[in-house]
């Protein structure tokens, strides 16, 4: 019987790149981009969408925002490398998982950092200062905000506020104090609705991913996203009747309520997700997004 040969080919691990260009842009995690687009609020409520100017000066202010929050994530990812081995998703990343080394990611980092920074000192002053602001912020999240539990949700609501500002500034628009409220609020919902995911899907071995999650309680998390959930409803009903002539600006109220109670849906349902991945996946989630979009465009540069 002649004799079997057996080709044996190289196997790639589930979830790594396939080239170190992939590798470095997952490492930026542009999923997570999505987080980025507060910072268009300001040229859409300015009522500027529709001029070239102000339109390219926003899309410059939320790229430059996605390079600084690609810095954050390399860096985070660095950092947090021996915890994120621990993750069951986490360890697939690039600098848990070996593919990029701790240093290549600092350097990476750094480099995102001050091309961010650039571009939004380009842009404004004002914008580059709330990325500048932004990046601070970061540093004492990563170094101290994370491990208390609250504040650390605070944080990460405060970081999306700066991108509101920075959306203002780059189009020169006087900042509403009803979308500091409101983007504010939904930030801490979103924020605890992902503390929530990660203890329901994580169990008993989440403080080990995670310091602070020894903290929290799915329960707590539950009435404090229902206090959150409530106020934000508020917030932005009161900010239609208010900010706006005219009662026109709420018929946009219903696609909040439905975004809201979706998401919230979702989270009991099916354990939720990151909210980044939800809004991707989803697709009840994304259709309202886009028809309350849609209802607030008509609203401002159609109907008043």
């Amino acid at each position: 019987m002649p004799p079997r040969f057996v080709v044996k080919l190289p196997l790639m691990e589930a979830g790594h790149p396939r080239s170190p260009l992939r590798a470095y842009l997952k490492l930026a995690r542009p999923k997570q981009w999505t987080k980025n687009g507060f910072v268009l609020a300001g040229v859409i409520f300015a009522e500027q969408a529709l001029q070239l100017s102000s339109l390219l000066a926003a899309l410059l202010a939320f790229a430059a925002f996605c390079a600084l929050s690609g810095a954050v994530y390399a860096a985070n990812d660095a950092l947090d490398v021996e915890e994120d081995r621990k993750h069951p998703r986490k360890r697939h990343r690039p600098v848990a998982s070996g593919e990029i080394s701790v240093r290549a990611a600092l350097a990476y980092a750094g480099l995102l950092a001050a091309g961010g920074l650039a571009l939004g000192f380009s842009v404004s002053w004002g914008v580059g200062a709330a990325g500048g602001a932004y990046l601070l912020l970061q540093v004492a999240y990563a170094l101290w905000l994370k491990h208390f539990a609250i504040l650390d949700v605070m944080a990460i609501a405060f970081g999306f506020v700066l991108r509101a500002l920075a959306g203002a500034a780059a189009v020169m628009a006087p900042i509403s104090p009803w979308l500091i409220a409101c983007t504010g609020l939904l930030a801490l919902f979103l924020g605890f609705s992902k503390r929530r995911y990660e203890l329901a899907s994580l169990g008993e071995g989440a403080q080990s991913t995670r310091r602070n999650l020894a903290d929290y309680s799915v329960p707590m998390l539950d009435e404090m996203m229902t206090v959150v959930l409530a106020a934000t409803i508020m917030a932005y009903s009161l900010y239609t009747f208010f900010a706006y002539e005219g009662v026109w600006m709420m018929v946009s109220i219903p696609f909040v309520i439905y975004g809201v109670f979706r998401y919230m849906l979702l989270v009991h349902r099916d354990g939720g997700d990151n909210p980044d991945v939800l809004l991707l996946k989803d697709r009840p989630l994304q259709v309202t997004l886009l028809l309350w979009l849609a209802v607030v465009m008509v609203i401002l540069y159609v109907v008043r």
